[in-house]
């Protein structure tokens, strides 16, 4: 009887909601982080293998359950150039941001870091946590996650030590995954006096 009064709490309970942006240039791996986050906690679903994904014009979005405590809502929205000018449209209701480094690309870091820093210095994204994820990290030719952090974590400096961080990822293989997950929870929770969670049965 517990068991089946519990079961039914939990369908009419609401859960805390949050929204999480996942960012970067195009071709950085944010729709195969996406997929490999709906295979890891969607039961049953099977990702599209990387080889088969397109790039994104616009947006995909999924909603996820989170450790039976919170809902992530992730927009993965498109990295071409003429698609950066809409991103900004999400910010007021975006409860943090996860920037998607592609770890083999040491051409277009400079211009990853400017895209970065575009997106830090708007006055919507003040406050919210910034996860940076070096993404591909699985391939020889990537860079040292290191070398990645030099060129952000000057960045962070201009942010709270608590609101943003570096890790290396792939998203490929699912290396570094949990772990990010659990990072950008903790700390959309840890801020949501600043930035409450819409709530949802």
């Amino acid at each position: 009887m517990f068991h089946l009064a519990q079961s039914l709490y939990t369908h009419l309970m609401e859960w805390p909601e949050y929204s999480v942006l996942i960012l970067g240039l195009d071709n950085a791996g944010k729709t195969t982080l996406l997929e490999e986050l709906k295979e890891r906690y969607i039961k049953g679903y099977k990702k599209i293998p990387s080889g088969r994904i397109i790039p994104t014009v616009g947006q995909n979005m999924t909603t996820l359950a989170v450790d039976n405590e919170v809902r992530l809502k992730f927009w993965d929205v498109g990295g071409q150039d003429a698609l950066r000018e809409l991103w900004e449209d999400y910010y007021s209701d975006s409860h943090g941001i996860v920037f998607v480094i592609d770890s083999c690309d040491a051409e277009r870091l400079n211009e990853c870091k400017n895209t970065l820093e575009k997106i830090i210095n708007d006055d919507k994204v003040e406050g919210l946590p910034i996860l940076m994820l070096a993404n591909k990290q699985d391939m020889p030719q990537a860079l040292e996650i290191a070398n990645i952090k030099e060129v952000f974590n000057k960045m962070a400096e201009h942010l709270n030590a608590n609101d943003s961080s570096v890790l290396a990822i792939s998203a490929r293989t699912g290396e570094g995954v949990s772990e990010a997950v659990k990072w950008i929870k903790d700390r959309v929770v840890l801020n949501k006096d600043a930035r409450p969670p819409k709530f949802r049965k």
